[in-house]
């Protein structure tokens, strides 16, 4: 951790208001940062673990949608000292300068502009609050005060193929961190000029001289014909003024980090997407490690005990292998494959799981079948039930089902035997 004195003041603002609609079911009852993630996190976990170890101390959370999950995870897990004037405050939506609610990313920082002005910082840092990844936000605000940048861009390398699905930073050809242009979702992208096969993605994590952030705002709030979005109004009004400037993810150097997980950076914003993370993190050499202790990752998920393992008679052992296994979890009798187990689940005898996310609370009864599947908190799957076999069978009984196959039940579903 990164303990920073001097130098400027850094505010930092995490927008945490995503609907998450990609991720329905799992967002039916909560906002996606609130959502799950690698058994004991929440995704908010990982911006906010990144801005704390890179020094920045004072920061808040600005919330919205179905916030109270959410709310009460930051209130009761991230806690700082008083005494030193640190805080993580989450500030839900105020309607501070009319009756509507946040109109956008850009709006969500104009209608709390007041964080700002009481603060008085020199430099903002802005992070989004649902993508997996570790980043010292330190070397980027360096960067950011060296260049003498109005606003800096996180940018994470990515295939040319794949520019359709990101906010497409290019590059001055003279100088490779001033943009000279931001398209949302090209066709046509420019490729890097030292890489032609590869583009430059926006990451959603931006630093702003705090005045540039002011003005742009403001300026952006007089616009009937914005959507108010910091990606798609804010970076492109500020390229156009030659202020906007571009921080490459990929010299970005982690304390305790491997060159296998060095630049990983996962956008969960699909059910598909946050399958594929969490089997990211359970091979024998994982892409991303979560056991980089120069570097962690806070959060808090309750007094539980150790997991216990138990039962070892012929053709009933309790073994989870290639798994991620949380406190509190009971596997009796069972086997566990290529999985997540998430805190107070238990599962019992003659059932058998494989590549599955079980999140808080679910209760699995004996000889049941779970495949390729995420269960959300509070689900109880009475004897002899499969998951994740038949998809039809599984959409008749109202879970989703992906198109790569997940079967995904919602939270406190209630399946009858």
């Amino acid at each position: 951790m990164a303990y920073r004195s001097g130098g400027p003041k850094v505010l930092v603002i995490v927008l945490a208001g995503g609907e998450g609609k990609r991720l329905m079911p799992l967002t039916a009852d909560r906002a996606k940062p609130a959502v799950p993630f690698g058994g004991i996190y929440r995704l908010i976990d990982f911006a906010l673990s990144n801005v704390v170890n890179s020094g920045y101390l004072k920061i808040v959370v600005l919330t919205q949608y179905k916030s109270h999950s959410l709310d009460r995870h930051v209130t009761k897990t991230w806690r700082m000292s008083t005494m030193l004037g640190n805080y993580v405050a989450p500030i839900p939506a105020q309607q501070r300068i009319d009756k509507s609610w946040y109109q956008g990313s850009a709006d969500a920082i104009f209608q709390s502009l007041n964080t700002i002005t009481d603060e008085r910082p020199d430099i903002v840092v802005v992070v989004g609050a649902d993508h997996v990844y570790r980043m010292d936000f330190s070397q980027m605000v360096d960067q950011h005060v060296e260049s003498g940048a109005g606003v800096t861009v996180a940018a994470i390398r990515q295939p040319i193929a794949m520019a359709d699905q990101f906010g497409v930073i290019e590059v001055e050809a003279d100088d490779h961190t001033r943009i000279k242009a931001f398209r949302e979702k090209p066709s046509d992208p420019d490729p890097l000029p030292d890489s032609p096969g590869e583009i430059l993605a926006s990451m959603g994590n931006y630093v702003f001289d705090a005045d540039v952030l002011q003005e742009a705002v403001t300026r952006d709030s007089e616009d009937e014909d914005s959507t108010h979005d910091m990606g798609g109004d804010i970076v492109p009004a500020l390229v156009k003024e030659g202020s906007a400037y571009t921080y490459d993810f990929k010299k970005n150097v982690i304390p305790g980090g491997t060159e296998r997980d060095q630049g990983y950076w996962r956008d969960v914003g699909t059910l598909d997407s946050y399958f594929d993370a969490h089997m990211d993190l359970i091979s024998i050499h994982p892409v991303f490690s979560l056991y980089n202790y120069d570097w962690p990752l806070f959060t808090s998920y309750g007094p539980y005990p150790p997991a216990k393992f138990v039962h070892g008679a012929s053709g009933r052992f309790g073994e989870a292998l290639n798994s991620m296994v949380s406190p509190g979890v009971i596997i009796s009798g069972a086997r566990v494959n290529a999985s997540v187990i998430s805190p107070d689940v238990n599962v019992h005898s003659y059932t058998e799981i494989d590549d599955s996310v079980i999140l808080d609370g679910v209760d699995i009864g004996r000889n049941c079948r779970v495949r390729r599947a995420i269960i959300d908190k509070n689900v109880h799957l009475p004897e002899n039930t499969s998951i994740g076999f038949d998809a039809e069978e599984d959409r008749a009984r109202g879970f989703t089902v992906t198109e790569s196959g997940i079967t995904v039940v919602g939270k406190g579903t209630v399946i009858t035997p």
